[in-house]
């Protein structure tokens, strides 16, 4: 009887606490994992980006180490934009941002990851929401004494690092080359390099070849203003489009279609209008133009430029030839930013289209007011653009406009360079290619520093996404050091921040890094949750 009523004893404890520990023994079994599904890296192709993409299949390997299935899809530049932006139907996807001149303000990289940005088409595809950040945000966009908004700054890169949306992975040097032979006067700026605004309007022949030939492998997402979402429309399209104000090759903010600016108080400001502008049809430019293509972009909730009109809250024309911009809230980079890249577009061409993004190629009107005008545009191989002699600029223009030639890769357009058949190259020379071209005497090779970076963006509505500490954990798994000493041989740095430590200033040196460590990588999956089976395939938390 004794060891009848000891198993009784025994099974009312284990009916009243199931979960009492033992000794010897452990708690119940926790529920079993569940297969991670497979992870999709999005890329751009070997032949567009060999660093972009080699550096992923570098990164899969890394995670499929880890126990994750990994599958490298490479994509067309155009392709890929469309599933990120416009669809945002992706797990990871490498990408980059360019160093635009604008973007030395820190406005635009610390709007990546607003929340109201989330949208389809607008700049925070990952869906990256953090109620502090957003806070911050708004309050340094209306801080105009320096040091306190960097302060805030500097506290939106620390959020930025910790909770880890966007994996910066590397920031990349800009080297770049040019035909010596054939023109000199080349403006070089941080970020761009020789293909920036200026070198068009201040380059100088040195033959009778007044055309300026530039070789990329960069095809437009478009060349439509309400649709674009690449730097590399915009960067054809700002030559035959103005804006308000131009920054200068020393980043300062130069009247441009405006005659002159006054801030009436912190939310009041005024624009005149330069006056004996025209349109390349020969339809004056007027202050009504510019009011209504900065209403038109809002109205049309053109989520590529919101960040920069999300502050207006009306526009009017006042004395005939002067645009009012009354703003919702003070804004510290209105005039060095959003005057600076909202192009004007002629009213009489655009207020009859109700729907501008869905215009076809050849329904899209290019007329502008810039100092060159739009001539050609033969997708995948090339475009032309021609000198606007009735231009106010045009008197110290050289040249009769600029041609582009678009090459498969960037193997032909060094070839273009090496024989002469263009003039610059608008896209960074790959590292083996640079000694080669520093030994012909007729290239002259140039380096400059980038405040863009590359970046893998997580998309943090999908698991195992979702999750700060995963995301914490796949980032300790890139190995930044190979990336930078092998794939570009040194002509770059690790990234850890979406401020980059060119921009001194604004950058914030202390926050969190994700050095390359597999340990601390499998810690942190476990901290989370995860389990590996018994083939080394990584489970999900049941629960």
């Amino acid at each position: 009887m004794t060891g009848t009523r000891n198993w009784i004893l025994i099974a009312l404890i284990l009916a009243i606490v199931p979960g009492m520990v033992f000794a010897g023994g452990s708690r119940e079994a926790a529920p079993a994992g569940v297969p991670v599904p497979e992870i999709t890296i999005h890329t751009t192709t070997e032949s567009y980006d060999p660093i972009r993409y080699e550096a992923a299949f570098m990164i899969a390997d890394a995670w499929e180490e880890l126990g994750f299935s990994v599958n490298v899809q490479p994509m067309e530049f155009s392709a890929l934009l469309q599933v990120f932006y416009d669809e945002q139907n992706f797990d990871a996807t490498i990408l980059g941002w360019s160093g635009r001149v604008d973007r030395l303000d820190p406005q635009h990289f610390l709007g990546t990851l607003h929340g109201e940005q989330t949208d389809l088409g607008a700049n925070n595809p990952g869906g990256f929401v953090n109620a502090r950040y957003d806070e911050l945000f708004m309050a340094q966009a209306r801080e105009f004494n320096p040091d306190e908004r960097r302060r805030i700054v500097h506290e939106m890169q620390e959020i930025a690092a910790r909770e880890n949306p966007v994996d910066v992975l590397f920031y990349r040097d800009e080297v770049v080359g040019y035909n010596n032979t054939k023109f000199d006067d080349f403006v070089v700026m941080a970020g761009e390099s020789l293909y920036n605004e200026w070198t068009p309007m201040r380059i100088r022949p040195l033959t009778n070849d007044r055309m300026l030939t530039i070789g990329t492998p960069q095809e437009p997402d478009n060349i439509n203003p309400l649709a674009s979402t690449s730097v590399w429309g915009w960067k054809f399209m700002r030559q035959y489009y103005d804006k308000l104000v131009r920054l200068s090759p020393e980043i300062e903010p130069v009247p441009w279609a405006a005659e002159s600016i006054t801030e009436v108080d912190d939310t009041t400001i005024d624009v005149k209008i330069r006056s004996g502008m025209t349109f390349h049809d020969g339809r004056p430019v007027t202050a009504e133009d510019v009011r209504f293509s900065y209403q038109y972009n809002i109205d049309s909730d053109y989520a590529y430029f919101r960040p920069f009109y999300s502050v207006i809250d009306t526009i009017e024309v006042v004395g005939g030839d002067t645009v009012r911009f009354n703003l919702k809230a003070p804004s510290a980079s209105f005039i060095t930013v959003t005057m600076s890249q909202i192009p004007i577009l002629p009213k009489h061409l655009w207020e009859g289209i109700a729907n501008p993004a869905d215009l076809t190629p050849a329904q899209i009107p290019t007329v502008g007011s810039g100092p060159f005008m739009f001539d050609q545009y033969d997708r995948g191989e090339y475009k032309r653009l021609v000198t606007f002699r009735d231009h106010f600029a045009a008197d110290d223009i050289r040249i009769d406009g600029v041609e582009y030639i678009i090459y498969a890769d960037s193997e032909g357009v060094f070839t273009g360079l090496l024989t002469q058949e263009i003039d610059m190259t608008a896209w960074r020379m790959e590292p083996g290619q640079i000694p080669l071209a520093e030994r012909e005497n007729h290239v002259t090779v140039v380096s400059v520093g980038d405040f863009g970076y590359y970046h893998m963006t997580y998309n943090t509505r999908r698991a195992p996404f979702s999750n700060p500490v995963v995301r914490r954990a796949l980032s300790h798994a890139v190995d930044r050091d190979t990336i930078i000493d092998v794939l570009l041989q040194g002509l770059g740095e690790p990234g850890y921040s979406v401020v980059a430590p060119i921009n001194a200033f604004w950058h914030n040196p202390d926050v969190p890094r994700y050095d390359y460590n597999m340990s601390r990588a499998r810690t942190l999956l476990e901290e989370a949750g995860y389990s590996w089976d018994s083939n080394g395939r990584i489970l999900a938390p049941a629960n």
